[in-house]
């Protein structure tokens, strides 16, 4: 069985395009935490059910520092940032691909076997790939049995875990890790483009999908089913499940049930993002009218989310607070509540911090940040994130909504059961800000047109 098999070396091998941002950040992160050995697992697979897992996704903060993109991640892979002198030598250790010779691990190992699961790269080839040096893993528990005062990322990796002591300080280094992607460099940024725009095209298959679905059990699942085609065609994975809620499902927040029927009529909210092979995810949400107009009570509450939007994004530039951007949509929604006699108080008072009545109709904040996570940089410190400042090569999304249950009697019935949120993924320039997402259309009228063009092409 180990005989009779012909070199195979992969053709055509480039560099990975993030291999020089990815040293420059390695470089950053070693003189953050000088004379501290590092360690940076990719994470393990997850199980989905018995002996099945989840297709592997590796931990962000891994993929950052190391350039590996979806394809190319290795489950059980560790990156450890070794001290020396004069900083740290990177060293990556993974599971390289199970040669013919060794017929234990090709033909009977499910996990790594490439009988099984296809080919991985070795040694050689990731290390030309990524410019790290690279090891086995089964080299890895030899190696850190030599303690050093070590830094580790937990919760992703159950050896490291288990053989690695817990430690405070630990929480620092996720915090450091977590901040230090809070500006973009230009790799990123282009990334964060490229997902935006192949979210763009998968919206564009879902308009299209609708005049099919439309009267059919469970029509947003074909909705759904369009995107998840266009993100794994044009990237690693969805960047998040999809949001596909028609009718009053749209005021549920996080609906994924996406298990409804599509009826002429009603809107349909679409809150989607493709993570493009670097791991690099939009999160785009459209309201839209199923039927292609919007009945009048739709464009009033739909015109209302789209000038806050707008107020959002003006508000969007180096040296803001990262909150007044939600603070300037909020003032429009309000102002608008007031002005349909439906806020009980006036828009200035509910405005006030301790009061906020209008958040009855819209709970959630106007927009987070954005890049490898749907929720980017969850571990950074308020006073660099919530509390904190807006700085160029910042991207956050911009998204308000108004959403009014059908058992909401505060509302005039007409509106009764209608939910809408518009969201766009912005970066924070010199100047100002650059809608990312710009090329997708938002006014009404624009909504209009965009689909019935796109169902008179189809």
């Amino acid at each position: 069985m180990e005989q009779g098999w012909a070199p195979s070396p992969l053709e055509g091998l480039k560099k990975s395009p993030a291999t020089p941002f990815a040293v420059k950040r390695r470089e950053s992160l070693s003189k953050a935490f000088p004379g501290k050995r590092l360690i940076i697992p990719a994470g393990n697979f997850k199980v989905r059910s018995n002996d099945s897992d989840y297709r592997f996704r590796p931990y962000s903060a891994y993929s950052w520092l190391t350039g590996i993109n979806g394809t190319d991640a290795v489950p059980d892979s560790v990156l450890v940032m070794e001290p020396t002198p004069n900083g740290h030598d990177s060293l990556l250790f993974i599971h390289p691909r199970s040669v013919r010779e060794n017929s234990d691990e090709f033909y009977r190992n499910p996990k790594h076997g490439e009988f099984w699961i296809g080919r991985r790269m070795t040694l050689e080839e990731t290390e030309f790939a990524y410019d790290i040096e690279v090891r086995h893993i089964d080299d890895l528990e030899d190696f850190l049995s030599v303690t050093k005062d070590s830094l580790v990322v937990r919760e992703q990796d159950s050896f490291i875990d288990e053989f690695l002591p817990e430690s405070e300080a630990n929480k620092e280094f996720v915090t450091w890790l977590s901040e230090a992607r809070l500006i973009k460099d230009k790799f990123e940024i282009d990334e964060m483009q490229r997902a935006v725009d192949a979210t763009h095209r998968g919206f564009e298959d879902m308009i299209k999908a609708i005049p099919s679905a439309v009267g059919k059990k469970r029509g947003e699942r074909l909705i759904e089913g369009a995107f998840f085609t266009r993100a794994r065609y044009e990237g690693n994975d969805l960047g998040y499940d999809s949001i596909v809620a028609s009718g009053s499902h749209a005021c549920i927040l996080h609906w994924i049930k996406n298990d409804g029927e599509l009826k002429n009529g009603d809107l349909i909210l679409i809150d989607a993002g493709v993570e493009v092979e670097s791991l690099y995810t939009a999160d785009i949400t459209r309201t839209l009218p199923i039927n292609g107009k919007f009945t009048p009570a739709q464009r009033k509450i739909y015109t209302l989310v789209y000038e806050a939007q707008k107020a959002g994004m003006q508000a969007v530039k180096p040296g803001a607070k990262f909150r007044d951007f939600h603070h300037a949509a909020m003032g429009v929604i309000a102002n608008g509540l007031e002005e349909m006699g439906i806020l009980p108080i006036s828009a200035e008072e509910s405005l006030k911090p301790d009061v906020g009545l209008h958040r009855r109709w819209t709970v959630h904040g106007t927009g987070h940040m954005l890049g490898m996570d749907v929720h980017d940089c969850a571990q950074a410190r308020k006073e660099a994130y919530t509390e904190g400042i807006l700085e160029e090569g910042m991207i956050v999304t911009v998204e308000p909504g108004l959403y009014i249950h059908p058992d909401d009697t505060l509302f005039p019935a007409e509106y009764r059961g209608i939910g809408v949120r518009i969201e766009d993924d912005v970066l924070v320039t010199k100047d100002g800000f650059k809608n990312l997402s710009d090329a997708m259309p938002r006014h009404p009228d624009e909504i209009e047109a965009w689909l019935a063009e796109l169902w008179r092409k189809n």
